[in-house]
């Protein structure tokens, strides 16, 4: 036989847990109200079996003062609560046909017609010698009948009165019995109902809640899709496309940042080509002069100085072809000072007389980066740096440093520039966000900065006071040192 499942979504599920709720509510107030109507029966049976014992006992009583006395009065009066009990009776009957004492009604009025008859028997007004003052014609077989049968007629009334008494506290408990367990199982599956809506509603929302906050500050990691089959996993595995496709995006906007620094670092490495350029002309110029003479040392010089000013040309285009390629993100143990030297490089075409920029990372802190993408992040805070300071003189520091006990690697970068504003430090980081004039940046640099930092499982945070600089720190897992071989700055 094949093995199926059956699974609901969240919309069946509520669904499915109101009805049951309903039927359940349903059934328990049916059940009360069942009670309730059980013992309001047994409430009239019991009032009116009361008033039938209570006619019984006057008319035991009317009996007793008839045996007593011999006052046809008495026996009159006797007859008529006889009449009045049959009454009785005969309104009760009805009801008591569905009650557990309609046996003993049955019988109770066998009892109570044979004693009317018996009563009617007797003849008022006959007197016999040696019972008082009136005695009637009373055979000792007559009255000793007369009172077993008023007996029986007394205790059976009190049965109906006791029995139904007896019976309504019973219901009255079993009441009480029924709304405790309703309780019960109300406190359990109101329990049961709070853990499923938590685990199945409220706790991927606020995963998903979260998620959007940690992609909103650049950390496109995916959630994890549980087998739930129902819009909980529709909704993650959704997200999880739009968190891919973001990523994408940021890949893209990234790239856009870079070309829009490259065009912002041209203009100043053209005047940086221009010296090696300049030097190797010189240098051809003097050897062209100098050809007709033969100086093979002097000529070797100058072929050595024409050689460097060449690589110092390839290394300023190098520079700027590896920062515009395009590459998958990868995490590699580098030296974290040749990425902060080749970022000090490429912007300091742009760095102004009277701005230092002090360079204090060691050259033996090697951590797990992507060299390409934390060089975007230098070179955004460097730039961001360079623009604070409006008025030179100024400094641009950057330091780093092993702490060992949180295992991570602290990186600062701070300038004695302009500073930023309180109220905008907690926006700094959202994406196009600027504290620069209108068209003069875009706002996506930061953005950027925090997105890489959290992909490199890192965390940026900022100090800043107006008119004292600020100060960006970033913290990023630390790794062993391994060995490498380190490449020219």
């Amino acid at each position: 036989m094949a093995a199926w499942s059956f699974h609901l979504n969240i919309r069946q599920k509520v669904i499915v847990g109101f009805i049951a709720s309903i039927l359940v509510i349903g059934s328990i107030g049916g059940f009360s109200y069942h009670s309730l109507r059980s013992i309001e029966v047994k409430q009239h049976f019991a009032e009116v079996a009361n008033d039938l014992r209570e006619i019984i006992l006057e008319m035991r009583r009317y009996e007793k003062n008839y045996l007593l006395y011999g006052s046809p009065e008495d026996l009159q009066e006797n007859q008529r609560y006889s009449k009045l009990a049959l009454q009785a009776l005969e309104e009760i009957l009805p009801e008591g046909k569905n009650l557990k004492v309609a046996a003993h009604l049955d019988r109770l009025k066998v009892e109570l017609l044979s004693y009317r008859k018996l009563m009617q028997s007797i003849q008022p007004g006959k007197v016999s010698p040696g019972r008082g003052q009136s005695e009637n014609i009373v055979t000792s077989g007559q009255e000793e009948e007369m009172r077993e049968r008023g007996k029986r007629l007394v205790e059976l009334s009190q049965y109906l009165v006791t029995f139904e008494r007896q019976r309504i506290l019973e219901i009255i408990g079993s009441l009480k019995y029924q709304l405790l367990v309703s309780m019960i199982l109300f406190m359990i599956g109101g329990i049961f109902l709070t853990i499923v809506v938590s685990r199945k509603i409220i706790r991927p929302l606020r995963v998903i809640e979260n998620t959007t906050l940690r992609i909103a500050r650049g950390d496109f990691r995916p959630l994890p899709v549980l087998e739930t089959r129902d819009e909980t996993q529709q909704v993650v595995e959704a997200f999880n496309r739009m968190v891919e496709e973001l990523e994408k995006r940021q890949d893209q906007l990234v790239q856009s940042k870079k070309m829009s620094s490259l065009g912002i670092l041209t203009a100043g490495i053209a005047h940086q080509l221009n010296n090696p350029l300049n030097n190797i002309s010189t240098s051809c110029q003097i050897l062209v002069e100098e050809l007709e003479q033969g100086d093979r040392d002097f000529m070797k010089k100058m072929l050595g100085n024409i050689d460097q000013e060449v690589h110092r040309a390839r290394d300023i285009v190098k520079g700027l072809l590896e920062f515009s390629r395009v590459r998958d993100f990868s995490l590699k143990p580098i030296p974290l000072e040749d990425v902060v030297k080749r970022s000090i490089k490429l912007i300091s075409s742009q760095v102004p007389p009277g701005v230092d920029i002090v360079d204090e990372v060691p050259w033996n802190l090697i951590i797990h980066i992507d060299a390409q993408r934390m060089q975007e992040v230098f070179l955004n805070l460097l730039m961001n740096a360079v623009q604070a300071i409006s008025e030179p003189p100024g400094q641009i520091r950057i330091a780093a440093w092993e702490d060992k006990e949180k295992q991570q690697a602290v990186i600062i970068v701070e300038d004695t520039g302009v500073g930023i504003p309180k109220q905008e430090l907690e926006r700094i980081f959202d994406p196009f966000f600027s504290t620069k004039e209108v068209g003069a940046g875009t706002g996506l640099g930061l953005s950027i900065v925090y997105g890489i930092i959290e992909k490199h499982r890192g965390a940026i945070s900022v100090e800043s006071a107006e008119g004292e600089g600020t100060r960006f720190t970033i913290r990023l897992p630390l790794q062993a040192p391994q060995k490498i071989e380190r490449q020219a700055a």
